[in-house]
């Protein structure tokens, strides 16, 4: 039984030894061009053929999903792709040289790449972590499109929540370079324009159940910083987007005027039932849990107050009025003649003026015979 197994065992690796081997000598041409390419290549330094030469970058955005926005925190959280271009003069070659090789791919860890960040991010994560490999041609062209989930800050107007349109930034930028040694630009920006109005690759987007994308423009911008000659460019990508307002509606809305009108069938209700202020305060207690679930969703800003609390505190404030009143026709109703006597003033207004002005006679009284 050993022997079987441990045969089993050296057959197996024999034949992951053949496999390695096969790969290594499948493609002599590119294994050549790599070590000739990055033999003597330095990672840290800035690929250009002059100190004072400007590198373009070339920077472009994919939204792969939109996680989530969080109102309450005012973080946008989303899946994209960010597609960097730039030209490495130490990273050409002749294909005749190598077999006809025009493209090679080489882990992005091994050749130099631009610091680009996220500047408005919201978790301390700047840079992409899964570092990809970047694809190389041989005219020098680098394309790197690595995968990242950023969570950046969004600043939330909830004045019209549920019926609300957030816009969000995402701004990226050198860390490093001044625009004199890094500059950026949108893949798809023109000369003479700084705006790229479908600035964001929606293609492999994936609908959100919450949000609609209205639109997506990118901009190139560029910084002084005070006492500085250099500028700092960077390019900020707008997601106008606006809530899908179904799911707010079902819980939300309908229950609230639903409850709301409850409040009439108070004035419906006898007074001897004895229910009238039962009911108006369960109107109440029901609209403040209501009220209390949109405050644990909304940020708590002081900027403004959204639709639909307006809409609540204004019904508690009329439900709150009706209980006033309530109270006052159960006051009355109840009263009789041996537990309150009828004030002077209201026997005058009552028994006196109002019928004269209402052109009323007091009901003559017949003898009973």
């Amino acid at each position: 039984m050993k022997r079987r197994l441990v045969r089993h065992v050296v057959i197996q690796v024999c034949f992951a030894v053949t496999l390695m081997i096969a790969g290594c000598f499948a493609n002599p041409d590119a294994k050549r061009l790599y070590d000739d390419l990055l033999s003597n290549y330095n990672r840290l330094i800035r690929p250009v053929g002059n100190n004072s030469e400007k590198l373009i970058v070339k920077l472009g955005l994919k939204l792969s999903q939109l996680i989530d926005v969080n109102l309450k925190n005012q973080i946008m959280t989303s899946n994209v792709w960010v597609e960097q271009e730039w030209n490495d003069y130490k990273l050409r070659w002749n294909p005749e040289d190598y077999g006809g090789v025009e493209m090679l791919y080489v882990p992005s860890e091994h050749i130099w790449l631009p610091d680009i960040v996220l500047y408005n991010n919201a978790d301390g994560n700047y840079e992409v972590t899964l570092m990809t490999k970047a694809t190389l041609k041989y005219t020098g062209e680098v394309v790197w499109r690595p995968p990242a989930i950023y969570k950046s800050s969004c600043e939330i107007d909830v004045e019209w929540f549920p019926f609300d349109e957030q816009s969000c930034n995402m701004k990226f930028g050198s860390w490093t370079y001044d625009g004199f040694q890094v500059d950026l630009k949108h893949t798809k920006q023109k000369r003479g324009s700084n705006i790229v109005e479908m600035g964001i690759d929606l293609r492999e987007f994936y609908a959100s159940v919450e949000w609609d994308i209205l639109e997506v423009p990118a901009r190139r911008n560029q910084e002084y910083i005070p006492d500085l000659p250099e500028p700092y460019p960077d390019i900020t990508f707008n997601l106008t987007m606006r809530r899908k307002t179904l799911f707010y509606t079902v819980n939300l809305i309908i229950p609230c005027v639903g409850i709301s009108f409850l409040t009439v069938l108070v004035f419906y209700l006898p007074s001897d039932s004895g229910e009238k202020v039962t009911l108006c305060i369960s109107i109440l207690l029901s609209l403040t849990v209501f009220f209390l679930l949109l405050a644990e969703i909304i940020p708590p800003t002081s900027l403004a107050v959204p639709l639909l609390g307006k809409y609540l505190l204004f019904t508690m404030i009329l439900v709150t009025l009706s209980i006033c009143v309530t109270v006052g026709v159960l006051n009355v109703h109840f009263r009789s003649p041996s537990t309150h006597k009828m004030s002077p003033w209201v026997k005058r207004v009552f028994i006196h003026v109002m019928p004269r002005l209402l052109l009323m006679r007091r009901p003559s009284v017949r003898p009973q015979k």
